[in-house]
């Protein structure tokens, strides 16, 4: 047995380090099969040397972690623990705490992990980015935060957001109301991400000024989409000639993303995805960018992460 200690450096480090009722240093005995003692600023690790070697690495992770956001939450003490584990630690350099927008509540919208900082800087470097990846990874929410961010910075004049209605093959008329009513159920998860940066009167506002625009996908033919930033939400489920079609409608001064979880498709048996077939037409155009999120980079509740895993594996032994 081999024994490490690691000095935090402050009392107030140390309480976010060990967690409420040391619930982190418990994480860190159970996920690295290692004792873990903290007592005032210093942690004591104690176990075989390669697991003290992983755990370290993790408490490094958290370090900076805690650093970039100034909080560490169940999602982030995970991530920096499978970090440590693939020796990756090193790169949360790259989260330097900077922030997307704030929202209505006072909350700093940030990227959580590298994958999420990595889409933010392709949304800006780029016109059209395609976001694919587990649910959870915060694909919707991050691409409607940047989209409030343009909106309020004068870089759009409208929002637009669309997705693919298929559970009722894009006919929409036995759904009572008018078009935003047709349309509501399908958009609901963008709709909530819009509260929260704006609050549901800045919402509706914009919405009635025709600066926030809901169509579903099949509306979409015909128009051009000039300085609009446009989000197609569950990307997966439309077929290639949709996909075609909503690509061409970009504008000049518009930012598209198009987000989208390709092990949820919900086409027909025999029907391709229009996200997988863009993918890979579209790879080598300049402007164009593929971000391709894991199950690393789940942000929601943990044992969504775990859900995710659990498929992946299911999925590899089936191959």
């Amino acid at each position: 047995m081999a024994q490490r200690e690691i000095d935090l450096g402050s009392q107030e480090k140390a309480s976010a380090i060990f967690g409420n009722l040391d619930e982190n240093l418990n994480f860190l005995e159970r996920e690295f099969l290692i004792s873990v003692v903290g007592r005032g600023t210093v942690i004591t690790l104690i176990g075989e040397e390669e697991n003290l070697d992983a755990a370290a690495r993790a408490v490094g992770a958290m370090q900076k972690m805690l650093k970039a956001n100034s909080f560490l939450d169940d999602q982030a003490v995970r991530y920096a623990s499978n970090l440590a584990k693939s020796k990756e630690e090193h790169a949360l350099e790259e989260l330097d705490g900077s922030y997307v927008v704030i929202t209505i509540k006072g909350k700093p919208v940030r990227p959580k992990t590298l994958g999420q900082k990595k889409y933010i800087e392709a949304i800006n470097k780029n016109c059209i980015v395609f976001g694919i990846g587990p649910a959870g990874t915060g694909k919707t929410y991050l691409a409607v935060a940047m989209a409030v961010k343009a909106l309020k910075n004068h870089d759009v004049t409208r929002i637009i957001l669309t997705r693919p209605a298929v559970e009722a093959g894009e006919k929409l008329g036995f759904l009572p109301g008018d078009l935003q009513n047709k349309v509501d159920p399908y958009l609901r998860p963008l709709y909530d991400a819009l509260y929260d940066m704006l609050g549901a009167e800045g919402f509706q506002k914009n919405l009635e000024k025709g600066m926030i625009e809901v169509a579903p996908l099949a509306y979409m033919r015909g128009r051009t989409l000039d300085n609009a930033f446009v989000i197609l939400d569950e990307a997966q489920n439309t077929t290639p000639e949709q996909m075609k079609m909503f690509l061409t409608r970009l504008g000049s001064g518009s930012k598209m993303v198009v987000n989208g979880d390709i092990t949820q498709i919900d086409l027909a048996r025999g029907k391709r995805s229009g996200l997988i077939e863009a993918a890979q037409i579209l790879k080598n155009i300049d402007d164009i960018a593929e971000i391709r999120f894991t199950d690393k980079d789940v942000v929601r509740f943990r044992l969504v992460a775990d859900i995710v895993r659990a498929y992946n594996r299911a999925a590899q032994r089936k191959r």
